[in-house]
């Protein structure tokens, strides 16, 4: 087996030492920062993506493959800077002021960067202009807003709202997601993007991005 395959396979079962031993192994062999992140690390994430959303694995699998990949990327990552690998794109991401869920949230985070996409994860319980702010200071293409409760979709709706007053428009999407979340709600607060899960969420900021 192929390094690079030994650290998809290690990273799909969670086993984050192996991981980061397989990633140093790979530097070690001379395999380019970038190949060892995409047909390694990011190729054994779009598997647990995919077994998630076709629910062969749920939320404890997710985050433990997640936690290994990220382990496998403190390695990579001075490498990958050295070699000019640029990310995807960047995406603001928060729950909604009023709500402090976040289980949902941190999985939606933690897919986005498992598909190379830089995540500014604002939290819980964040005000419309801090996701504008934070858009702004990191030249963000998405907007990510969470939200659990039906008390605070509406929130959702001021983000919209904000953004499309601001000279944002146009450059930034917002999509919406969480349990209550419907696209009849997303189609009724002029939001971009409404997906149901956070594997889903992750293929289409991927797509906003490299767009």
């Amino acid at each position: 087996m192929s390094t690079l395959n030994e650290i998809s396979s290690w990273l799909q079962q969670g086993r984050a030492p192996k991981v980061k031993a397989c990633v140093q192994q790979a530097i070690d062999e001379g395999i380019p920062a970038n190949e060892i992140l995409e047909q390694g690390l990011l190729a054994g994430m779009n598997i647990i993506g995919q077994k998630f959303k076709n629910n062969e694995v749920f939320v404890p699998e997710v985050l433990i493959a997640a936690r290994a990949m990220s382990k496998g990327i403190e390695i990579l990552r001075p490498h990958l800077v050295a070699d000019g690998v640029e990310e995807k794109g960047t995406v603001v991401l928060g729950t909604v002021k009023g709500d402090l869920h976040d289980i949902g949230k941190n999985l939606v985070r933690m897919m986005m960067e498992g598909k190379g996409l830089k995540v500014i994860d604002l939290g819980v319980d964040v005000p419309v202009e801090k996701f504008l702010d934070a858009a702004r200071e990191n030249d963000a293409k998405i907007i990510c807003c969470s939200a659990l409760l039906t008390t605070t979709m509406g929130e959702m709706r001021s983000v919209v709202e904000a953004v499309e007053a601001s000279e944002l428009k146009g450059n930034v999407r917002v999509m919406i997601g969480g349990a209550p979340v419907t696209q009849t709600f997303c189609d009724q607060i002029g939001a971009d993007r409404y997906t149901p899960d956070a594997a889903t969420a992750a293929d289409v900021a991927l797509e906003i991005c490299v767009a």
